[in-house]
């Protein structure tokens, strides 16, 4: 079953399913965000958009290309213990309205960034807006080597053309869309991503033998037997304990600190309404990334008893593959849509997050008088330029897919999501701390990682020290020791500290968590702050020591 030239027989058909969705994609992006008049509007919306059509969105966000692509490769190597960290992508965004999602609503903030500035000040917030962008661009360009991949593997266009092509289609639907459109198409697309990711798999599965077809996101359980007959360590926990605790820092932190995942909260109508759509975003992320392992479950059950041969550099198309082998040609088109939906769906939000990280948290920041139409159109050349940028940087990617996504998630549990954390749950805390620990851990994080400074890695494992893990776990606990001591003692620095906006800081901190009488004992807690500091000294020593795997 060995083919190394995967696409469609016909890929007339596929072009037909890409025409169709992107033309559905710009229809329903034009009529959502045609009566946006300012650079609010443009980021949030209307703020009314109902707790389902948001849960789809936010799931549809967080889902990304990488699910039907880079994913399923890692499902290949890692085996069983992917689904360790599978569990802390889906942890992730509930924490975002447990731990601070409603109280940034509740001040108005709707934007990470925008509570930093009105927290720490200007200086910091556009220190975090910097790394956010880095973060978004690092987040996005995964989507764009996805589409082209997908553009390149079904259809036989060259790389650099569908990555051109496929990619200023993007930002030109997200461009004239918004978040109103990116959030109304975002529910379309979490519905065709669900459809054409799960239906496909269980024609994959009857096709192979397995009988829990008919819902292959858990009944894929009666291949078990078979694939522990012919190969028994795909069930082994191989990691040491470290590994698995390096994911929390990695990607459940990091998924706190990710703009355009919080964004979401503020679409929603109300409190109540976001905490409504967490609740379905967690049902349906959960069904789809349940579907996920089973699609890479498949995969390996398919390498090791169907005779089917994947070389290591295609490994990120086993989806697509896996299709192409076992489904007729029109099913394969019909993945396309859902791959596009799912590239679609979290560039929006990432290119969202870049307009205004450059035109409300930085611009806006340096020159606040700039008038509502100047900012708007500001925004709309913002988001216009992250996506050329991800363009030109996907010329040349990484050689893994989804290495690019994971990476940028332990880059914003560094530098955003300490200060995020901290801010709203500790009133000590202050500009000094936050500006130390964004960029002393930034700059670890990327010293560390094997992108800039390859001979610079803490365990020299190429998945480990790719997705970030290695790095966050050193780099994470720096950030919240740096943010909490920096501030503790910068706020008993005389000269210092009458630079500092203690009585504003407080009253904003009673005001974001609903309190109307003023307390400054409230969120307060010297010992809890020291607990903090001294569990984040355990792990960064931790991540020191050697890795054994």
């Amino acid at each position: 079953m060995e083919n190394q030239n995967w696409q469609l027989d016909n890929p007339w058909m596929g072009l037909g399913v890409i025409i169709a969705t992107f033309l559905l994609f710009y229809i329903v992006g034009f009529i959502s965000n045609r009566k946006s008049t300012s650079a609010k509007e443009l980021y949030v919306g209307n703020s009314n958009t109902g707790a389902l059509v948001n849960g789809l969105a936010m799931s549809a966000t967080y889902m990304s290309l990488a699910t039907f692509l880079g994913i399923t490769a890692l499902i290949l190597q890692l085996q069983v213990p992917f689904i360790m960290l599978w569990i802390q992508l889906i942890l992730a965004i509930p924490l975002i309205t447990i731990i601070y999602g409603t109280s940034l609503r509740r001040m108005g903030a709707f934007s990470p960034t925008h509570f930093i500035r009105d927290r720490y000040g200007k200086s910091a917030s556009i220190i975090a807006a910097l790394f956010m962008i880095l973060v978004s661009i690092m987040y996005a360009l995964g989507q764009m080597i996805g589409i082209a991949v997908t553009f390149e593997t079904l259809l036989g266009i060259p790389y650099l053309t569908g990555l051109i092509v496929g990619g200023l289609l993007i930002v030109g639907y997200i461009t004239v869309g918004g978040m109103a459109g990116a959030t109304n198409n975002a529910a379309i697309q979490m519905v065709i991503m669900a459809l054409m990711f799960i239906v496909p798999l269980g024609a994959i599965m009857k096709a192979v033998g397995g009988t829990g077809w008919y819902f292959p996101p858990l009944l894929y359980a009666d291949m078990v037997p078979a694939m522990l007959d012919a190969l028994p360590t795909f069930f082994d926990y191989q990691f040491s304990p470290k590994w698995y605790f390096s994911i929390i820092p990695a990607l459940t932190i990091g998924a706190l600190g990710l703009p355009h995942l919080a964004m979401r909260v503020y679409t929603a109508s109300n409190l109540k309404s976001a905490r409504a759509a967490m609740v379905w975003f967690a049902f349906i992320l959960g069904l789809v990334f349940s579907a996920t392992y089973a699609m890479g479950f498949v995969g390996v059950f398919a390498t090791t008893t169907q005779g089917l041969q994947i070389s290591p550099e295609d490994a990120d198309k086993l989806t697509i593959i896996l299709n192409l082998v076992y489904n007729p040609d029109w099913v394969t088109a019909l993945v396309i849509a859902g791959a596009i939906s799912a590239g679609v769906s979290t560039l929006s939000g990432n290119l969202l997050a870049i307009g205004a990280l450059l035109s409300q948290d930085i611009v806006a920041t340096l020159k606040p008088n700039i008038s509502q139409r100047v900012n708007l159109r500001l925004g709309f050349v913002a988001i216009f330029l992250g996506g050329v940028v991800s363009i030109l940087l996907a010329i040349q990617p990484p050689a893994f897919l989804v290495v690019s996504i994971l990476w940028a998630f332990g880059l914003a549990g560094v530098t955003n999501a300490p200060l995020i954390i901290v801010g709203v749950w500790w009133k000590e805390a202050n500009k000094y701390g936050a500006m130390a620990a964004s960029i002393v851990g930034g700059i670890l994080y990327i010293v560390v990682s094997p992108f800039v400074f390859p001979s610079i890695v803490l365990t020299g494992h190429a998945v480990t020290d790719g997705m970030g893990l290695s790095g966050a776990m050193l780099a994470v606990p720096v950030s919240f020791i740096l943010l909490i001591v920096v501030s503790y003692i910068t706020n008993r620095m005389p000269s210092l500290a009458k630079n500092l906006t203690k009585q504003s800081d407080i009253e904003l901190v009673e005001r974001i968590h609903g309190w109307k009488d003023i307390k400054t004992y409230r969120y307060n807690s010297k010992v809890g702050a020291g607990i903090t500091v001294v569990l984040s000294a355990v792990v960064a020593v931790w991540a020191l020591m050697p890795w054994g795997m």
